[in-house]
């Protein structure tokens, strides 16, 4: 019988806690237009569109590749549609195929009404999708992922946006680019520290096996103070930035279980405080950088 994952199991097989990966550089991003005098709603509207269908097509892409490939067999994290054989393989690879197609198209429309040469970059981003797991060398078992969340999630998505409706970009959104890659690659940091044990056993060398649990610990920090000491720089554009730092006592307590040495099902609330950490960090410097 061909399994069939019900509404819930495929709602938490598009990972919902990885969403402000995708919604928090779009907010950054048009804030950052904002401060250049050329925020355009409808196009914020249409990169965030093309942000979610990207980030919620490479979930599905991610378990898909991990799912066939023997990977997800053993898991301590949420739901796998493959690995937990609730869904095929075959459905899962269309959810994901889909989800692209969506943000391919929104990416093409943004792409035209701004500058056409930004299809290159959109096609570069939906490669970078597909290829993070899929393919004969995927780069995500060669400890590459979050390099890939930082220039995708990060600088293409944040300084995309201000770009896009802009049509310049500048030093405010090269920090808030910055700012926000560095949270969304702790994410996938606190991701894969909780992972170290069966990505090893699996031959999924991301960069926290290569690194070991304690340095994952140290490079996890350290990409989230490296949020807060950019908000610090961006006072310097308007002291109304300071309304990032309303964030700190969440990231405080995202990496609290990482401080404290806590490891597998321990580490699941990381991924989720660290994600709202960077949505209310990007709310807040994007609505300084607008009305600032």
């Amino acid at each position: 019988m061909t399994p069939v994952a019900t509404f819930a199991q495929w709602v938490e097989g598009a990972r919902p806690r990885t969403l402000p990966n995708a919604v928090a550089p779009v907010l950054a991003g048009t804030g950052a237009a904002a401060w250049l005098g050329g925020a355009v709603w409808w196009k914020a509207l249409l990169a965030l569109l093309v942000s979610l269908a990207l980030i919620i097509g490479v979930n599905y892409a991610n378990d898909y590749s991990d799912g066939i490939r023997g990977t997800d067999d053993v898991r301590s994290g949420p739901l796998r549609l493959v690995g937990s054989k609730v869904a095929s393989p075959r459905a899962v690879l269309t959810a994901a195929i889909i989800s692209l197609l969506v943000g391919a198209g929104a990416g093409l429309a943004l792409a035209i009404v701004s500058q056409p040469w930004l299809i290159a970059v959109g096609a570069a981003c939906i490669a970078g999708a597909w290829l993070y797991t899929g393919g004969s060398t995927p780069y995500g078992y060669r400890g590459l992922g979050e390099v890939a969340v930082f220039v995708f999630f990060g600088l293409v998505a944040v300084l995309g946006t201000q770009y896009t409706q802009a049509l310049q970009v500048d030093w405010v959104g090269l920090a808030a680019a910055v700012a926000t890659g560095s949270l969304s690659s702790a994410v996938l940091v606190a991701n894969n520290l909780r992972d170290i044990p069966t990505d090893a056993e699996t031959g999924k060398i991301t960069l926290a096996v290569r690194l070991g649990d304690a340095r994952t610990r140290v490079l996890y920090q350290v990409l989230v103070v490296t949020a807060f000491v950019l908000t610090l720089v961006l006072m310097l554009a308007t002291p109304w930035c300071a309304a990032g730092l309303l964030a700190a006592p969440l990231a405080l307590r995202a990496a609290s279980p990482v401080r404290r040495g806590l490891g597998g099902r321990e580490l699941i609330p990381v991924l989720r405080d660290t994600g709202l950490t960077m949505l209310v960090w990007s709310v807040a410097v994007a609505a300084a950088l607008t009305f600032g």
